[in-house]
């Protein structure tokens, strides 16, 4: 396997710097000159400031304003960053060791770092935090989900873990808060086939054979709201709570289910009442079973009142 190159710049606020390669054909006469064209969002006079405050790199050094074009290189550099408004809740650590680090995701911090959401994410949050510059993330948890994520702190071990996830060889458990019907009969497992269009925010169940099953159980039940237990066997985007939506009972909180509701991602109100409850498995490295379980619990179940406030 081909060894990942090492950036020549260190980490900044946990994120390595970002790698352009060179293409091999072009007509710039200078490295500046393929920037300022391949990077349109980047104002000209911002990479001339880069350039000359020497904050762009290939594996000799600092690149001069008018160095000439080397097709097939490589350069590296620290993109600006948003600005971005803070996510009021904290992380918590449920597990460390020298392997692996399990935390509680509180809402609305995205896992890792995506678009508008960068040093407010879970991964550069912890990467600074508790010093762990190679941590990575074995799984994602969507931005609005709470709970249970793993983290692989060893980078020796990010193959086995990473691989155990894509293979589903870990039981992940879910609860979440949605109405009750009385006329839906319960334990039951729903299937369908789901599918994810790039540039569309919402997924959507189409005919056809189905590609994600989700077991659903009603824990218990009160002034007209459950709380369910969700066991998916599959991994689609969005697939609990589409499958919870397609039941007739969408999931509280939920701003793309039935009916997409467009919320800003600066409003932290009413989260979504989807929390990853549980993650187990047989270690990959150790061969021991492993079971985390969450701290956390749904507001919508705990203060009803509260949370719709």
């Amino acid at each position: 396997m081909r060894r990942r190159q090492q950036p020549p710049l260190p980490k900044r606020h946990g994120l390595d710097p970002a790698r352009l390669r060179l293409p091999e054909l072009g007509q710039w006469t200078t490295i500046r000159d393929h920037l300022v064209e391949r990077l349109p969002r980047v104002p000209a006079a911002r990479i001339d400031e880069l350039l000359d405050a020497g904050e762009i790199v290939d594996l000799d050094g600092p690149i001069a304003p008018n160095a000439a074009y080397v097709p097939g290189g490589a350069v590296w550099f620290h993109r600006d960053l948003p600005e971005e408004t803070p996510v009021p809740f904290d992380i918590t650590v449920v597990h460390r060791d020298e392997s692996l680090l399990v935390v509680d995701k509180p809402h609305f911090l995205a896992t890792i770092p995506r678009g508008q959401h960068i040093l407010e994410t879970a991964l550069v949050r912890l990467r600074r935090d508790l010093d762990l510059p190679d941590l990575v993330p074995a799984h994602r948890l969507d931005r609005v989900t709470a709970g249970l994520i793993m983290f692989i702190v060893d980078p020796a071990a990010r193959g086995a873990y990473q691989t155990m996830f894509h293979r589903r060889a870990v039981r992940k458990e879910y609860e979440a808060i949605a109405p009750v019907r009385d006329d839906l009969t319960l334990p039951c497992t729903v299937r369908s086939r789901i599918i994810k269009e790039k540039q569309i925010l919402a997924a959507q169940e189409v005919p056809g054979e189905p590609n994600a099953e989700t077991e659903v159980e009603l824990l218990e039940h009160r002034d007209g709201l459950g709380r369910y237990l969700l066991r998916p066997h599959t991994g689609r985007t969005h697939q609990l709570r589409l499958h919870m939506s397609s039941l007739g009972v969408p999931i509280l909180g939920d701003d793309f289910y039935p009916e997409f509701t467009d919320k800003s991602v600066h409003d932290f109100t009413r989260p979504l009442q989807l929390l990853a409850a549980t993650l187990e498995f047989t270690d990959p490295i150790t061969r021991l079973p492993r079971r985390f379980e969450t701290t956390r619990t749904l507001r919508a179940w705990t203060d009803p009142v509260g949370w719709a406030g």
